[in-house]
């Protein structure tokens, strides 16, 4: 008859088999936004990746210094092109030096601070949404819309010369179509950034956080600002530079 020796409970939990400890030492919540952030990774490179495949496959493309040279709501015809676009994106990288700011704040737990720099991280994203309103709108104007082509003497702006009708159709009308789908995919997450700010903001201002005395969800809304901000580096090289 064999007797079977209990472990006490203490030496139970410290064996390396009994869990009760994160093996990457991240707190769950931030974990799963960098789960979501990777598979939005994925989401992005598929359209870039379509878009490249198709921009490097035609035989002409628009050309950004000549789609992009106005700056739209005005009459400016810019001599120096891409000066809109360059303006949105020094908004919303400002935007995320702030976002950078609000979650140092936090760490401090500088309630004050926090809502002044949440606050003005979602006012530079509404200044990127009412550019982008902006720029589709112009782009509308010139004839640029899912599934429509622009007529031949708009085409001729922004084509070099001596390329066929036909073609640039063809293209303008991909380029049209993969412009506004990846800029307005992009201008969601911007959106939906704002919108999730906003109600953060409102829960420091109730004082949620102080109260738990962790400002960790300021800490994850601003990994997905960091990630849209990011995302916009590349929509903006693909389409505007290259």
């Amino acid at each position: 008859m064999s007797t079977t020796v209990a472990q006490p409970v203490d030496e139970i939990k410290s064996t390396p088999w009994s869990g009760g400890r994160s093996p990457f030492e991240v707190e769950y919540g931030k974990m799963m936004m960098w789960f979501f952030l990777l598979s939005d990774a994925f989401t992005f490179s598929s359209l870039l990746i379509s878009y490249g495949a198709l921009r490097f496959s035609a035989p002409t493309w628009p050309s950004p210094s000549l789609v992009f040279q106005s700056v739209p709501g005005t009459s400016i015809e810019s001599g120096a092109p891409l000066v809109f676009v360059g303006l949105m994106t020094l908004i919303l990288i400002i935007s995320s030096v702030t976002m950078v700011l609000a979650v140092e704040a936090g760490h401090r737990n500088a309630r004050k601070e926090v809502i002044g720099w949440m606050i003005a991280t979602v006012i530079g994203g509404l200044m990127f949404l009412g550019c982008q309103a902006l720029e589709w709108n112009h782009l509308h104007s010139e004839g640029f819309w899912w599934g429509h082509i622009p007529n031949a003497a708009t085409l001729q702006e922004f084509f070099a010369k001596g390329v066929p009708l036909g073609q640039q159709q063809m293209t303008a009308h991909q380029f049209a179509n993969l412009f506004f789908t990846i800029t307005g995919f992009h201008g969601f997450h911007v959106f939906s950034g704002v919108v999730i700010n906003i109600i953060i903001t409102i829960n420091v201002l109730m004082g949620t956080y102080e109260r738990r005395g962790s400002y960790l969800m300021v800490e994850k809304v601003g990994l997905y600002w960091h990630f849209v901000d990011l995302v916009w580096v590349f929509v903006f090289t693909f389409f505007y530079l290259v």
